[in-house]
């Protein structure tokens, strides 16, 4: 049977995933796709985190721009390393 991916990325500039599996925890060794070509890589959960929450692809900056599905989609308002949780909590809509 093949791996079942813990992260879904739809483009390969995006600089965050969706966490698409319950019980991530932190140090689990996560098997990402790219649907844009069903490519994968591998990354380490920095936390654990929930189904459907986002996981920083890349280190992100107080300041940067988080990036889904190829569209904007906030400010990041406090540093987030790479594999991080990425929530509510350090990142903000730019809507209002």
């Amino acid at each position: 049977m093949a791996e079942i991916p813990h992260l879904l990325v739809h483009e390969h500039d995006d600089n965050v995933g969706v966490v698409v599996v319950e019980g991530l925890t932190a140090g689990t060794d996560m098997l990402v796709c790219v649907t844009h070509d069903n490519s994968t890589f591998r990354l380490t959960a920095g936390a654990d985190v929930p189904i459907g929450h986002k996981i920083a692809l890349k280190d992100l900056k107080e300041g940067d721009t988080a990036i889904k599905y190829g569209e904007d989609i906030g400010k990041i308002i406090a540093d987030i390393p790479k594999g991080g949780h990425l929530h509510t909590h350090n990142c903000k809509t730019k809507r209002w």
